[in-house]
């Protein structure tokens, strides 16, 4: 049995439905905590079918989205817990430039970033309340290749902050002899990328069809698609630590990604597989050279191997319960 006061509300706008990097976050925490706590999962709180016993721990997903729900629990209980977890929205735009994300990283008693470059956005009196948890992934063997061609996949709704356009658009510049199919998995959520996905579709590419679209696909389906694939395309302009980088390396799968504090922070800063951010043109050049040159691409391989072990499920899950335990223990209301 449970000892008393051992509820924890987790709170993410994004839910099932959204099938998202947020919504994966919160639905395996969840899974983490159930053996010792009472979780309840809800895009809000106090949820409108809310009559259980009050939380004695919030973890809230994402400073501006769930501002408000932050800003209740810590007027009605400002002696618990409260953990917000920063995405990458938050760490790269809003706590800059909105005043309800600023007010979270205030009333929050502990924060969490994904990933260890997200420490550096952060004021120093709210990065001594941070700890950084790495997300994970099962490990998966990597799956056969398509012979015919060389599979790039690209996991993501569309969106500005995923950029879909540039690997779009790269491989436009990809030379009549290129190998290079990008696979791409995700909604269309505003009609720019669904006219540039039918555009590619409808293209009569030399030899073959170099574009394939997925709309979402469960989560799952997904995963056993990346397994297959020759490497990962991220185009993304923010990130706060994306979970298909680590469903690529822990499948085996080296990652193509933007340069950006919230890749780099997951790939480390001298990984090869990096290009300018919203570059189609050298983006173009490295599906090529990933595509002809075995040895790089066996580099990159080895390099996101190297980071796998920080992408643990075991290790996330023992840094979820010290987190909430720690939060427990110590509910310092910030000053």
């Amino acid at each position: 049995m449970r000892p008393p006061n051992t509820t924890v509300a987790i709170i993410s706008p994004a839910l099932r439905q959204a099938n998202n990097g947020n919504w994966q976050t919160a639905w395996r925490w969840s899974r983490f905590l159930r053996p010792a706590y009472a979780v309840s999962l809800a895009p809000e709180w106090p949820a409108a079918d809310d009559q259980g016993t009050p939380p004695a721990c919030m973890i809230a997903l994402h400073a501006r989205r769930s501002a408000d729900s932050i800003a209740r629990f810590a007027q009605s209980y400002p002696g618990r817990a409260r953990v917000v977890v920063l995405t990458g929205t938050d760490l790269y735009r809003d706590i800059r430039t909105d005043a309800s994300a600023r007010r979270s990283l205030d009333l929050a008693t502990h924060l969490v970033v994904l990933q260890e470059e997200g420490l550096a956005e952060l004021a120093p009196l709210h990065r001594a309340k941070c700890r950084v948890i790495y997300q994970s992934a099962p490990a998966l063997k990597a799956g056969a290749p398509n012979r015919r061609s060389f599979d790039v996949i690209m996991v993501g709704h569309m969106r500005a902050e995923k950029d879909p356009l540039t690997p779009m658009r790269a491989l436009e510049l990809l030379p009549d002899d290129s190998r290079v199919r990008l696979i791409h998995i995700g909604d269309a959520l505003q009609n720019e990328y669904l006219q540039a996905a039918q555009a590619l579709l409808a293209r009569a590419w030399p030899g073959t069809t170099r574009y394939l679209w997925h709309a979402g696909l469960p989560h799952g389906e997904t995963r056993q698609r990346i397994r297959r694939a020759r490497a990962m395309v991220l185009s993304s302009v923010m990130e706060g630590g994306a979970n298909v980088i680590i469903e690529a390396v822990t499948a085996g799968v080296p990652v193509l990604a933007s340069r950006i504090p919230g890749n780099v922070g997951m790939l480390g800063p001298d990984y090869d597989g990096y290009f300018p951010t919203g570059d189609s043109g050298q983006l173009a050049g490295l599906f090529e050279r990933v595509s002809r040159d075995p040895a790089l691409l066996s580099r990159l391989r080895q390099q996101c191997a190297r980071r796998a072990p920080l992408f643990a499920p075991a290790r996330e899950r023992a840094q979820v319960i010290k987190l909430v335990a720690d939060a427990m223990h110590n509910p310092k209301a910030p000053r």
